[in-house]
Protein backbone atom coordinates (compact mmCIF):
# COMPACT_ATOMS: atom_id res chain seq x y z
CA UNK A 1 0.00 0.00 0.00
CA UNK A 2 3.10 2.70 1.06
CA UNK A 3 5.09 1.21 -1.70
CA UNK A 4 1.63 2.05 -4.19
CA UNK A 5 1.09 5.29 -2.68
CA UNK A 6 4.69 6.69 -2.88
CA UNK A 7 5.06 5.40 -6.82
CA UNK A 8 1.22 7.40 -7.22
CA UNK A 9 2.87 10.57 -5.58
CA UNK A 10 6.11 10.12 -7.96
CA UNK A 11 4.07 10.44 -10.86
CA UNK A 12 1.78 12.94 -9.31
CA UNK A 13 4.89 14.67 -9.04
CA UNK A 14 5.95 14.92 -12.50
CA UNK A 15 2.51 15.95 -13.27
CA UNK A 16 0.72 18.42 -10.72
CA UNK A 17 4.27 20.87 -11.41
CA UNK A 18 2.74 24.20 -10.44
CA UNK A 19 1.66 25.28 -6.60
CA UNK A 20 0.48 28.64 -5.65
CA UNK A 21 2.61 30.62 -2.77
CA UNK A 22 -0.93 29.96 -0.65
CA UNK A 23 -0.43 26.64 -1.39
CA UNK A 24 2.99 26.33 -1.22
CA UNK A 25 2.80 27.83 2.97
CA UNK A 26 -0.07 24.86 3.68
CA UNK A 27 2.29 22.31 2.18
CA UNK A 28 5.65 23.46 3.88
CA UNK A 29 4.37 24.94 7.17
CA UNK A 30 5.62 28.33 6.92
CA UNK A 31 3.69 31.68 6.74
CA UNK A 32 2.78 33.90 3.30
CA UNK A 33 5.18 36.72 4.82
CA UNK A 34 8.19 34.49 5.07
CA UNK A 35 7.92 32.95 1.44
CA UNK A 36 7.47 36.84 0.34
CA UNK A 37 10.86 37.31 2.09
CA UNK A 38 12.85 34.29 1.18
CA UNK A 39 11.20 34.66 -3.07
CA UNK A 40 12.32 38.61 -2.63
CA UNK A 41 15.60 37.86 -1.66
CA UNK A 42 16.35 35.36 -3.66
CA UNK A 43 16.95 32.19 -1.14
CA UNK A 44 14.14 30.31 -2.94
CA UNK A 45 13.04 31.51 -5.93
CA UNK A 46 10.10 30.17 -7.74
CA UNK A 47 10.80 28.12 -10.80
CA UNK A 48 7.62 28.16 -12.49
CA UNK A 49 6.83 31.71 -12.52
CA UNK A 50 8.07 34.77 -10.40
CA UNK A 51 5.96 37.70 -9.28
CA UNK A 52 6.66 40.58 -12.28
CA UNK A 53 5.35 43.34 -10.49
CA UNK A 54 1.91 44.22 -8.16
CA UNK A 55 -1.03 41.68 -8.43
CA UNK A 56 0.91 39.01 -10.22
CA UNK A 57 1.55 35.94 -8.61
CA UNK A 58 4.65 33.24 -7.84
CA UNK A 59 4.38 29.73 -8.77
CA UNK A 60 6.16 27.35 -7.35
CA UNK A 61 7.69 23.60 -8.28
CA UNK A 62 7.69 20.56 -6.14
CA UNK A 63 11.82 21.03 -5.70
CA UNK A 64 10.63 24.39 -4.62
CA UNK A 65 8.34 22.81 -1.99
CA UNK A 66 11.45 20.29 -1.15
CA UNK A 67 13.57 23.43 -0.97
CA UNK A 68 11.05 25.38 1.18
CA UNK A 69 11.17 22.72 3.33
CA UNK A 70 14.56 22.31 3.98
CA UNK A 71 14.99 26.19 5.12
CA UNK A 72 12.15 25.33 7.22
CA UNK A 73 14.19 22.31 9.15
CA UNK A 74 17.46 24.63 8.77
CA UNK A 75 15.40 27.43 10.86
CA UNK A 76 13.90 25.20 12.99
CA UNK A 77 17.33 23.44 14.03
CA UNK A 78 18.21 26.37 15.22
CA UNK A 79 20.43 27.62 12.04
CA UNK A 80 20.39 31.49 11.26
CA UNK A 81 18.68 32.39 8.27
CA UNK A 82 22.11 33.64 6.96
CA UNK A 83 23.76 30.44 7.45
CA UNK A 84 20.65 28.75 5.84
CA UNK A 85 21.79 30.82 2.79
CA UNK A 86 25.02 29.50 2.67
CA UNK A 87 23.95 26.44 2.80
CA UNK A 88 21.60 27.15 -0.09
CA UNK A 89 24.83 28.11 -2.22
CA UNK A 90 26.86 25.91 -1.49
CA UNK A 91 24.33 22.65 -2.34
CA UNK A 92 23.58 25.18 -5.29
CA UNK A 93 27.40 25.58 -6.67
CA UNK A 94 28.34 21.51 -5.52
CA UNK A 95 25.94 19.07 -4.69
CA UNK A 96 23.77 17.04 -6.81
CA UNK A 97 20.27 17.92 -8.10
CA UNK A 98 18.35 15.82 -5.08
CA UNK A 99 19.08 18.36 -2.56
CA UNK A 100 17.23 15.94 0.18
CA UNK A 101 19.86 13.03 -0.31
CA UNK A 102 22.31 15.38 1.05
CA UNK A 103 22.49 14.79 5.07
CA UNK A 104 23.51 17.89 7.00
CA UNK A 105 24.83 17.83 10.48
CA UNK A 106 24.80 20.60 13.08
CA UNK A 107 26.87 22.04 15.36
CA UNK A 108 25.74 25.21 16.89
CA UNK A 109 25.73 27.65 14.12
CA UNK A 110 27.55 25.32 11.98
CA UNK A 111 26.39 23.37 9.21
CA UNK A 112 28.56 20.51 7.55
CA UNK A 113 27.32 18.72 4.61
CA UNK A 114 28.29 14.73 5.03
CA UNK A 115 29.03 12.79 1.84
CA UNK A 116 29.98 9.30 2.09
CA UNK A 117 33.37 9.95 4.12
CA UNK A 118 33.99 13.44 3.82
CA UNK A 119 32.59 16.21 5.82
CA UNK A 120 32.51 19.95 4.55
CA UNK A 121 31.96 22.86 7.11
CA UNK A 122 29.37 24.50 4.31
CA UNK A 123 29.67 27.93 6.36
CA UNK A 124 32.86 27.72 8.05
CA UNK A 125 34.76 25.44 6.12
CA UNK A 126 35.44 23.76 9.35
CA UNK A 127 34.91 20.33 10.71
CA UNK A 128 32.49 19.03 13.96
CA UNK A 129 29.61 16.54 14.36
CA UNK A 130 26.38 16.74 16.40
CA UNK A 131 23.44 17.14 15.18
CA UNK A 132 22.45 14.71 12.27
CA UNK A 133 19.40 16.21 9.94
CA UNK A 134 18.82 13.88 7.30
CA UNK A 135 17.05 16.09 4.45
CA UNK A 136 15.55 12.24 2.83
CA UNK A 137 12.25 13.22 5.16
CA UNK A 138 11.36 16.45 4.00
CA UNK A 139 10.16 14.39 0.91
CA UNK A 140 7.87 12.66 2.90
CA UNK A 141 6.47 15.53 4.66
CA UNK A 142 6.29 17.57 1.45
CA UNK A 143 4.33 14.32 0.32
CA UNK A 144 2.02 14.02 3.52
CA UNK A 145 0.58 17.46 3.31
CA UNK A 146 0.00 17.05 0.07
CA UNK A 147 -2.06 14.23 0.71
CA UNK A 148 -3.90 15.75 3.41
CA UNK A 149 -4.20 19.27 2.23
CA UNK A 150 -5.22 17.91 -1.65
CA UNK A 151 -6.64 14.65 -2.10
CA UNK A 152 -8.43 14.98 -4.90
CA UNK A 153 -4.71 15.56 -6.77
CA UNK A 154 -4.35 11.57 -5.35
CA UNK A 155 -8.28 10.52 -6.46
CA UNK A 156 -7.08 12.36 -10.25
CA UNK A 157 -3.80 10.19 -9.98
CA UNK A 158 -5.63 7.11 -8.89
CA UNK A 159 -8.32 7.59 -11.84
CA UNK A 160 -5.48 8.24 -14.48
CA UNK A 161 -3.41 5.37 -13.22
CA UNK A 162 -6.80 3.03 -13.81
CA UNK A 163 -7.51 4.41 -16.99
CA UNK A 164 -3.86 3.89 -18.11
CA UNK A 165 -3.88 0.19 -16.86
CA UNK A 166 -7.77 -0.53 -18.67
CA UNK A 167 -5.49 0.69 -22.28
CA UNK A 168 -2.97 -1.53 -21.26
CA UNK A 169 -5.16 -4.52 -20.32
Amino acid sequence: MVANLRRTLRHMNTQVSTFSGTQACDIVGITYRQLDYWARTQLVRPAVHEATGSGSRRHYSYRNLLELRVVKSLLDAGIKLESVREVFNYLGQNEQADITSAHLVINGSSVVLCTGDDLIDVVRRGQGVLNLLPLAQVKDQVDGQLIALYPQLIDHEIDHVALELRKIG
